[in-house]
C-alpha cells in the first residue's frame, strides 16, 4: 500500500520569517532526501520523503505578503487548500536567491561562449520594437529636455517634491529657470551612513559637464552614527573625527554652485536628493533612462562597463567613489542624449547582463569542479569561492527541472527554460510539463503596469489602513465624568490594547480603542456592545469607512481559514502567568497541541492573550465553549476562534508600530492612482487563483506544492513575501 507523505511545520508560535536559506533547505530536503545527503529542514518536517511524487514551486513574481492579504477574499483557493504559512524574507532577485549564484541553466536561445562584447549580443532591427528602450522613448534622437522625468514621474520614484509633506524643511535649489536642450548638465552622487534617525549623507561630490570634479566634502551625520556602511560608502569613523561640514553647510554651497537651469544627473538620484533634503526640479535619473521591462533597473556597475567601458566600484577599493559615480551616471546620460535610444537599444543590454552572469558563472565552475577531480576529491580540497546551486545539485541525480515562466521576468535565465508571453499560456505548458519532471518551477506575474513602486506604495498604506481599521473600535456614549480607567479594564479583558484615547468631538464622549490583535477587537464588538461599562449602557463599533463595508464578510473568511482551524484565542490571562503555568492550567483541554503565548516584540513581555491549537476542530469547539466564562487565577477568560495565524499576528504587529518617516496624507495621491485600476486587478489577481487552483488538481497525490510570493525590495523598502506550502491529498487538499 502506498505510503502518504506528511508535512509537520511548527509556525503557530512566533510567526518569524523563514529566510532563503531555510526554504532552499526544505526544497532541497524534498527533492533529494536522505539518500542524497540532504538534511530534515530545521523549521518543518516532511514525513515519508521517498514517497514524494515531486516538487512544485509556484513564483508569484513581484508579489508581496501585502497582495495577499489586500485580496484575501480573490484567493479564494489559496487560503483554502493550504494548511501551512510562513512569513518570507525578501530578496532583491528571488530566483538568484533561492537557486544559488552559481546556476548553469543557460536560455535555450543563448549562443554558446557569449561573452560582454561579443557582436551576437548586438539586436536585430526587427526586434528593437519590443526593446523597452524604444517603447518608452521612440527611435529618434531627442535633446535632454526629453529624458529629464516629469513630476509625475519623480513623484511614483519617491523624488522629493515642493509642498509635498513628507519634504516639510526641505531646501530647494532655486533653480527654476526654464530647461533647454542646451541647459547645463551636472553628476551628482552621495555616500550615506545609518544614523538613528535614517540614512544620512557622510560625503557628497557634484561634477560638471566636462566631468570635472566641482565638490568632494565629507560631511558629518547630525544624528549618532549606527553602521557607518564602510564596505560601501567608504567611509570610516576616523575619517569623519575632524570634520565640521554639516547638511547645512552642503545644501548653501550646492545652491550657489547651480545655475537657474542647472540638469541634475545620478543613478537613482532620489535616494541622493532625499538624503541632502534637497529640492530640484529637473533630474535625469540613468537607472529609469536605460529602461529595463518590468521595472527591473540595471546597476550602475554594469552600465559603466557595457556602455563606457569604464570599471568601477572595484573590488580592490574600499567603497565606492562618488566622484567616479557621479562622472559615470553623467557620462552614461550624456551617450544615451547623443546616440539616440536606437544605437542604445542596439546594445542589447539585457543580453550583455545575461552573458557576464554566465561567464561569471563558468568561472565558478572551474573552481568547483577542477578537472580530473572525482567528488570525493573535491571534499578534501579547500572551500570553492561559491557553493554549488540548488539546481545543479539536482543535475547530480540525473533530476531535470522544469522552468516555466514569462520572457523577461529573470535577466540571469533561470526562468527562460521554457518561455510564454502570458499566463494562460505558462498554465497551459504547465499542464503539459510538469507530470513529465519531478521538479518544476512555475512563474507568474500580474504584468509591468502592476509591479511599480508606487503601486506597492499605494497598497502597502491600503492595507495597513485597513488593519487599523479593523482593530479600531469605537465605544459609548458615556456621561460626562466617567471613569476612563474601569473602561480601560473592562476592555482590556478582551486583549492587549494599543492605544485608547476620549472622543470629545461628540455631544458625549465616546471612547476610541486600537488593540494589538484581530481578536480582541472583535471580541470586543461581539461581547460588550449593549453592555454596562462605567455605568452607561454603551454601543460598540467598528469606524464606518467604504473600505470597511465588507469587514463582517472578511471576519467570517478568516475564521473559516484552513490554517486557523482547530484554533482559538484567549484573552483576559494575567500577565504575571508564564507559558508553563498556562500550559498547566490548560491540560485538561481534550487534543491541545500546542500553546501560543504572544509577546510586545519590543519589550518581550507577555500579553495578556494566548492563542490554542487543537488536534481536532470538534475538540477547539468543546474548548470555546469550557473556557468562556472560566477564571483563572481570579480572572475572568474570555475566548472566541482564531481570525489571525502567528505568522500574521506578528506582521500586523509591526505594520502598526512602523513609524516610517512617510504618513498616511502622503500616499493620498499615489493611492488615486491605484484605485483607478484597482477593480481590474482584483479580476487579475481573481485570474491568478483560479490557475493555480487549476495546476493543483492536476497534480499526482503526494506533490509537494509550494506557492511563494516572494516580497518586494523596492524604493519604498523591504516588503515581507508570504509562502504557503502543502502535500496535496487524495482529496485535493493539503495535508498538514
Amino acid at each position: 500500500q502506498e505510503k502518504s507523505c506528511r508535512l509537520s511545520a511548527a509556525l503557530l508560535g512566533e510567526g518569524s520569517e523563514i529566510s532563503q536559506e531555510q526554504l532552499q533547505e526544505l526544497l532541497k530536503y524534498a527533492a533529494l532526501g536522505k539518500c542524497h545527503k540532504a538534511a530534515q529542514p530545521s523549521w518543518c518536517r516532511i514525513y515519508h520523503q521517498r514517497h514524494l511524487a515531486g516538487v512544485v514551486v509556484v513564483v508569484l513574481h513581484e508579489m508581496s505578503q501585502l497582495h495577499f492579504y489586500r485580496f484575501y477574499l480573490q484567493f479564494k483557493h489559496l487560503r483554502k487548500v493550504f494548511q501551512h504559512r510562513f512569513t518570507l524574507t525578501p530578496s532583491a532577485n528571488f530566483p538568484v536567491s533561492l537557486y544559488g549564484e552559481g546556476t548553469n541553466l543557460k536560455p535555450q536561445n543563448t549562443p554558446q561562449g557569449l561573452t560582454s562584447t561579443s557582436s551576437e549580443c548586438i539586436t536585430e532591427s526587427s526586434d528593437l520594437q519590443c526593446d523597452p528602450i524604444i517603447q518608452r522613448y521612440g527611435e529618434k534622437k531627442q535633446g535632454l529636455t526629453s529624458y529629464t522625468l516629469t513630476l509625475e514621474e519623480q513623484k511614483r520614484n519617491d523624488y522629493p517634491i515642493e509642498g509635498s509633506p513628507g519634504c516639510k524643511g526641505y531646501i530647494s535649489t532655486e533653480c527654476d529657470q526654464q530647461r533647454t536642450d542646451s541647459s547645463p548638465l551636472f553628476g551628482l552622487d552621495c555616500e550615506m551612513c545609518l544614523t538613528t534617525k535614517g540614512n544620512e549623507v557622510t560625503r557628497v561630490s557634484l561634477v560638471d559637464a566636462r566631468g570635472r570634479c566641482l565638490l568632494n566634502e565629507l560631511v558629518k551625520p547630525e544624528s549618532t552614527v549606527v553602521n557607518y556602511r564602510t564596505r560601501f560608502s567608504g567611509i570610516t569613523k576616523k575619517m569623519l573625527l575632524p570634520v565640521k561640514t554639516r547638511l547645512s553647510d552642503i545644501q548653501t554651497r550646492l545652491k550657489k554652485m547651480l545655475p537657474h537651469d542647472a540638469v541634475l544627473v545620478g543613478h537613482s538620484l532620489n535616494s541622493d536628493l532625499q538624503a541632502l533634503e534637497m529640492i530640484h526640479p529637473s533630474v535625469i535619473d540613468t537607472s529609469l533612462l536605460f529602461a529595463r521591462s518590468e521595472g527591473r533597473r540595471f546597476k550602475l556597475k554594469f552600465l559603466a562597463k557595457a556602455v563606457l567601458g569604464k570599471e568601477i566600484q572595484c573590488e580592490q577599493k574600499l567603497g565606492h567613489d562618488p566622484t567616479e559615480d557621479a562622472r559615470a551616471a553623467l557620462e552614461l546620460a550624456q551617450f544615451f542624449i547623443e546616440q539616440g535610444p536606437t544605437k542604445v537599444a542596439e546594445l542589447n543590454l539585457e543580453m550583455l547582463l545575461t552573458a557576464e552572469k554566465l561567464a561569471e558563472v563558468s568561472q565558478n565552475k572551474a573552481v568547483l569542479q577542477p578537472q580530473g577531480c572525482g567528488f570525493q576529491e573535491q571534499l578534501n580540497e579547500p572551500p570553492p569561492l561559491s557553493k554549488p546551486c540548488f539546481l545543479d545539485c539536482l543535475k547530480v541525480t540525473g533530476q531535470k527541472p522544469l522552468l516555466l515562466g514569462r520572457q523577461g521576468l529573470d535577466s540571469s535565465g533561470l526562468c527562460q527554460r521554457n518561455l510564454s508571453t502570458s499566463n494562460k499560456q505558462i498554465l497551459q505548458r504547465a499542464l503539459e510539463d510538469v507530470p513529465l519532471s519531478k521538479f518544476s518551477i512555475i512563474q507568474f506575474s500580474l504584468g509591468p503596469e502592476y509591479i511599480a513602486s508606487h503601486l506597492h506604495a499605494g497598497l502597502h498604506e491600503k492595507v495597513r489602513s485597513k488593519l487599523t481599521d479593523m482593530l479600531t473600535i469605537y465605544a459609548g456614549p458615556f456621561e460626562e465624568n466617567f471613569c476612563l480607567k474601569s473602561v480601560k479594564k473592562e476592555f482590556g479583558r478582551c486583549g492587549p490594547i494599543q492605544s485608547l484615547t476620549v472622543v470629545t468631538e461628540t455631544f458625549q464622549p465616546y471612547v476610541c480603542i486600537q488593540y494589538e490583535v484581530l481578536e480582541a477587537a472583535q471580541l470586543a464588538v461581539e461581547s460588550l456592545n449593549g453592555a454596562e461599562v462605567a455605568g452607561s449602557c454603551i454601543k460598540v463599533q467598528r469606524p464606518v469607512t467604504a473600505a470597511m463595508l465588507d469587514c463582517n464578510v472578511l471576519i467570517k473568511e478568516l475564521e473559516l481559514d484552513v490554517e486557523n482551524e482547530g484554533v482559538i484565542y484567549v484573552a483576559g490571562l494575567k500577565k504575571s502567568l508564564t507559558e508553563t503555568d498556562l500550559q498547566e492550567e490548560f491540560s485538561q483541554l481534550k487534543d491541545l497541541e500546542t500553546l501560543f503565548l504572544p509577546k510586545d516584540l519590543q519589550s518581550g513581555k507577555h500579553r495578556n492573550c494566548c492563542f490554542l491549537k487543537f488536534q481536532k476542530s470538534q475538540s477547539a469547539k468543546a474548548a470555546l465553549e469550557a473556557i468562556n466564562g472560566w477564571t483563572m487565577k481570579g480572572s475572568e477568560l474570555r475566548s472566541r476562534n482564531a481570525l489571525a495565524p502567528g505568522h500574521l499576528w506578528r506582521w500586523i504587529w509591526q505594520m502598526n508600530h512602523s513609524n516610517g518617516k512617510q504618513g498616511k496624507h502622503i500616499f493620498y495621491e499615489k493611492m488615486e492612482q491605484l484605485s483607478d485600476s484597482e477593480q481590474d486587478l482584483r479580476k487579475k489577481v481573481k485570474k491568478l487563483d483560479h490557475h493555480i487552483k487549476k495546476l493543483y488538481r492536476s497534480l499526482q497525490n503526494n506533490t509537494l506544492c509550494v506557492v511563494l510570493f516572494p516580497g518586494v525590495n523596492s524604493t519604498h523598502g523591504l516588503q515581507s513575501g508570504l509562502g504557503l506550502m502543502g502535500i496535496k491529498d487524495d482529496e485535493g487538499r493539503s495535508t498538514c
